[in-house]
């Protein structure tokens, strides 16, 4: 009885040390943690944690907002960071601050020079700015099923996500992309991207892994192959 109790003590223990490495998940800007509902994680090796988002300050700057989010994360033991869209943005900023053994982005931007040139024009015309807050809202309901169709496929969920964002957020955080300040793109960084994401078109992207014909929506819609490339770039 006592070695049965013995050999049971010893695989829990070894369960929780192996589990010493922890991944902290960014959602985008019109998502949550159900973004990451169908990601595939190795139990035994990682335990991930989701970030919650606050309310950006008036004016708030990405790095300033990074780093009020960072305030959760736990340094003290091994972890990776992975942001998807505004996630990314945020990741990468993070990554200049903290010392993650990883970041991986998904359908996202290292810097500024990789965003499409009708965010960074915004930076010196707000056009977003003269809209209300309800009204961005409700636009983003409409847009992205018309720039990223195959959101179809988990219809419910991409509704219900946009839904449960405050206004505030929404239009502060767009407010905090069109005016980010990151000139440099770290190559260290993971970067998953699909070629056919419209709301951050490739081509102004320098992506590690593409998922062909992926979407922006990939995380989500494409999950078994987001899952395989994460495990991947984590076990190297």
């Amino acid at each position: 009885m006592r070695s049965w109790l013995c050999i049971i003590i010893t695989l829990f223990a070894s369960t929780i040390l192996a589990q010493n490495h922890t991944i902290y998940l960014l959602s985008g800007q019109g998502s949550d943690e159900r973004i990451f509902q169908e990601i595939e994680w190795d139990s035994t090796q990682y335990s991930a944690q989701y970030l919650p988002y606050l309310i950006p300050e008036r004016g708030e700057k990405m790095i300033a907002y990074a780093k009020r989010i960072a305030a959760s994360i736990d340094t003290s033991r091994p972890y990776s960071i992975i942001g998807v869209s505004l996630g990314g943005m945020l990741a990468s900023e993070m990554k200049t601050f903290l010392n993650p053994e990883k970041v991986i982005i998904i359908s996202s931007a290292k810097c500024r020079s990789e965003l499409p040139l009708r965010y960074r024009l915004q930076r010196y015309l707000p056009f977003y700015a003269l809209v209300p807050k309800a009204w961005l809202k409700a636009g983003a309901l409409v847009a992205q099923p018309l720039f990223e169709p195959d959101r179809k496929s988990h219809k419910e969920t991409f509704v219900s996500m946009l839904k449960a964002k405050d206004k505030r957020f929404t239009k502060r955080s767009i407010r905090m992309i069109m005016n980010w300040e990151k000139e440099e793109c770290d190559s260290e960084i993971a970067h998953i991207h699909g070629n056919n994401d419209h709301t951050l078109p490739i081509r102004r992207i320098t992506a590690s892994h593409i998922v062909e014909n992926g979407s922006h929506m990939i995380c989500l819609t494409r999950a078994k192959e987001v899952s395989r490339v994460i495990h991947e770039i984590l076990s190297h």
